[in-house]
């Protein structure tokens, strides 16, 4: 999740703290924020037929710290950065892979009138344009695409990428993301690419985007892993077995739609994986993936909202998920929440594993990753305060 609460410092002080007290301006800022977010779940079915009780970290948004800042360079132009470092609550660990700022680390050039300019390691469109007007967006992960198929969830980032996120004109955005590969003689392979364009208008938001990622080329024997500038969105065993895949597209629109205190959205995507030589599947493996929600304030501090989440798959295997979500949040100040979510999910048919056979299809619910038996259900209260 994309929420936080920021705190700006003293620009001044802040500029001086970072970057000497020389260039401390008072049209420069720097911001540092972050969420701590931890709660207590229960899983039924959380490694095959055997049950848990586990703290876990990042429920509602996943739990981090950040800086981000500009700088006013005259005739509307200013310099933008944000560097994010995502953290497991419970246990101090880094998270996205140890790295020192996995979640977001840009800079760029922004301009009221020609939009934003930014190089590094970003989000997409699938994130930043459809994530924003789901269930995802207010209860997290209990409410995503089984397995993140989409990067519903933000599971993935995409590395040595350039990003343009156009003005708004009128509600309409268009954003273009491009990764690099930096494979020397293989500019066709490891790259990552993704457009998306949305609306906003009073109580109505739309939005659709596509997306392409490429694995790297093989040796000549098979694949064992996915290695691109976009991460890993092999988060659970519903897709497991098409690691090997040369290429994956996706392509996802969806609606909100606010009625007084009522929120209604749905939202649609494919996801495919594309075969070759060094992959331990043949063909085209889909998956049709549809989701409804709606949410509720009950007073300006509660909001409670029920989901339905569904995945079908074919071309190479026939699995099929279905799942229904809960969630409740409610806000104790501006900065602090308590949460409660539940989700119950059902799967028939057959998936493939990591190692290409074949096996009877296994519950994993939202991008937790926990492989249950032909259903899994879930149970998370926590806390999570934003400063």
């Amino acid at each position: 999740m994309n929420k936080s609460t920021r705190n700006t410092f003293g620009a001044g002080f802040s500029v001086a703290l970072l970057a000497g007290a020389s260039f401390a301006h008072a049209q420069n800022s720097v911001t540092l924020y972050g969420v701590a977010d931890t709660g207590i779940a229960y899983i039924n079915h959380a490694s095959g037929s055997k049950n848990a009780v586990a703290m876990s970290s990042g429920n509602l948004s996943g739990s981090r710290w950040g800086l981000k800042g500009s700088e006013d360079l005259g005739g509307g132009l200013k310099t933008v950065f944000q560097l994010e470092s995502g953290f497991n609550m419970n246990t101090g660990a880094a998270g996205q892979g140890s790295r020192l700022f996995g979640r977001r680390a840009y800079v760029g050039l922004s301009s009221a009138d020609w939009g934003t300019l930014t190089a590094g390691r970003q989000y997409e469109a699938s994130v930043d344009m459809i994530q924003a007007i789901t269930g995802d967006n207010y209860f997290s992960t209990m409410f995503t695409t089984p397995g993140d198929l989409d990067n519903n969830d933000n599971d993935m980032r995409v590395n040595n990428s350039i990003k343009y996120l156009s003005p708004n004109w009128r509600g309409v955005q268009v954003e273009l993301v491009y990764g690099f590969s930096g494979l020397a003689g293989q500019t066709g392979q490891g790259y990552t690419y993704s457009g998306g364009v949305s609306y906003a208008n009073g109580p109505v938001n739309l939005a659709a985007m596509y997306m392409r990622l490429t694995n790297e080329p093989s040796s000549g024997a098979t694949r064992t892993s996915w290695t691109s500038s976009g991460d890993s969105l092999f988060v659970s065993p519903i897709n497991q077995g098409y690691q090997s895949a040369k290429a994956m597209g996706v392509a996802s629109a969806a609606a909100q739609y606010a009625l007084g205190s009522l929120l209604i959205g749905a939202s649609y995507s494919n996801v495919q994986y594309q075969s070759d030589a060094a992959s331990n599947f043949s063909g085209t493996q889909h998956y049709n993936i549809g989701k409804a929600f709606l949410a509720y304030h009950f007073t300006p501090a509660l909001l409670a909202g029920v989901g339905y989440e569904f995945v079908k798959a074919g071309g190479d295997t026939s699995a099929t998920y279905n799942e229904i979500s809960l969630g409740a949040d409610y806000n104790l100040s501006k900065r602090t929440d308590v949460y409660a979510l539940a989700g119950y999910q059902h799967a028939s048919g057959t998936q493939r594993k990591a190692d290409g056979t074949l096996q009877t299809a296994v519950a994993s619910i939202g991008s937790y990753g926990r492989s249950g038996t032909d259903s899994q259900s879930m149970v998370i209260v926590g806390i999570r305060h934003k400063f």
